[in-house]
């Protein structure tokens, strides 16, 4: 009888109380401790091999538009390997299109920059995408008859310019010093870049070890989704 009470009682016990019945409990302090997880894998990965970094203006039209998150290969000159004409470079401009020391130290740059890593907001107003047009060494004359740049006495094929522009208004001629770009924007009556500071200290060129890295893809919206467009430099 008692064993028969007993299998009566557990027939009518509530379902929550079965045994081997998985319990899930729902917790915020493991979705926070997860996200910040996830927060600092993205920031890690975005300091040092991968990151993101929003198009804020029509500088580089067609290439990228504004609003186009590009992905910056920061492994791209990491082993040796050196920016190359035609390259698309995030550079941080400090000393050649911003003064020296613009930025550094605030904590409201610090916060902008944790932030443009994780690619959701805009970037520091020290770092700048553009277009390799020189390398060291090079003699980069603008215009020929054409109306087209020449580098080291060839006409240089720039098939990337934002429709109806030239190479450029402005004339110039600039020897490049070495361990320095030359850089302008594809859209070039829409840029400000190296002619834009040729009278400045630093005359507009990049240093090299300033650039952060070279802008392989689009990667977002995804109807942009790809390669970046075409390198061109080559010369015809």
């Amino acid at each position: 009888m008692d064993t028969e009470a007993e299998l009566t009682r557990r027939g009518h016990s509530s379902p929550d109380q079965g045994e081997g019945r998985p319990r899930f409990a729902f917790s915020w302090r493991r979705v926070a401790l997860l996200g910040v997880i996830c927060a600092v894998f993205v920031l890690l990965l975005g300091n040092f091999v991968l990151q993101p970094f929003l198009i804020p203006s029509r500088s580089m039209e067609p290439t990228f538009r504004v609003g186009d998150r590009v992905l910056v290969n920061k492994l791209a000159y990491r082993f040796g390997d050196r920016p190359r004409r035609g390259d698309l470079v995030v550079f941080d401009g400090r000393g050649s299109f911003v003064p020296e020391g613009t930025g550094s130290g605030s904590v409201g740059e610090s916060l902008r920059g944790a932030v443009s890593a994780l690619g959701i907001g805009d970037p520091s107003e020290t770092d700048f995408v553009k277009r390799v047009v020189g390398v060291g060494g090079d003699d980069v004359v603008c215009c020929d008859a054409g109306g087209r740049i020449r580098v080291n006495g060839t006409t240089l094929d720039e098939p990337y310019l934002f429709p109806g522009d030239t190479a450029s208004k402005v004339p110039f001629r600039i020897v490049v010093p070495l361990g320095t770009l030359w850089v302008m924007g594809d859209h070039r009556s829409q840029s400000r870049d190296s002619r834009d500071h040729l009278g400045e200290p630093g005359g507009g060129m990049v240093p090299v070890e300033k650039v952060i890295g070279r802008a392989d893809w689009i990667g977002w919206p995804l109807s942009r989704w790809g390669a970046a467009g075409p390198a061109g430099g080559g010369h015809g």
